[in-house]
């Protein structure tokens, strides 16, 4: 074998961690919560909101604490815009769950607390994933779903500049 084909095998060298290193803050986090649902409204315009909370040091956003109100046809939104505009694969959505919107049902259907619980906590995977993906946080209609206190539809899709 010549002396190129010969992988390079040796430990790279690195400082021993100290008790700073161990538990101070991280070196980048990204933190988001959805939580708190509220249904609003009486009959067919009765809807849930949910609050979409982000914690981050991340220089790419601008915020580095946001907390805002969506429904699911926001995470809709969103779901859209990244697979129309950027190259990630976007994870799926929970369920439209079109069963439980179907009328004279004994229960509450898609307002049923535990459907309700079970939304935001898929919600809340699919925002994380998403958030979570190196090149979805340069895209501005995730800035935009997670800092703004409305989305505004019209937006011209693009990357965020730092």
């Amino acid at each position: 074998m010549s002396e190129a084909t010969v992988a390079d095998t040796r430990r790279l060298n690195s400082k021993p961690q100290d008790l700073t290193d161990a538990y101070g803050p991280p070196s980048n986090f990204l933190e988001i919560d959805v939580y708190d649902p509220q249904t609003i409204g009486v009959g067919r315009n009765r809807f849930t909101t949910y609050e979409v909370r982000m914690k981050t040091n991340l220089p790419i956003f601008k915020l580095k604490e946001s907390c805002v109100r969506r429904r699911y046809s926001d995470f809709e939104w969103l779901k859209n815009e990244l697979e129309r505009d950027s190259k990630i694969v976007v994870p799926p959505l929970p369920g439209k769950a079109l069963k439980r919107q179907l009328p004279f049902r004994g229960d509450e259907g898609i307002f049923e607390e535990s459907f309700i619980e079970e939304r935001r906590s898929g919600l809340e995977q699919f925002i994380n994933r998403i958030a979570g993906h190196p090149l979805a946080q340069n895209e501005r209609c995730l800035h935009m779903f997670l800092q703004d206190e409305s989305i505004d539809r019209n937006y011209i899709p693009g990357k965020v500049r730092q």
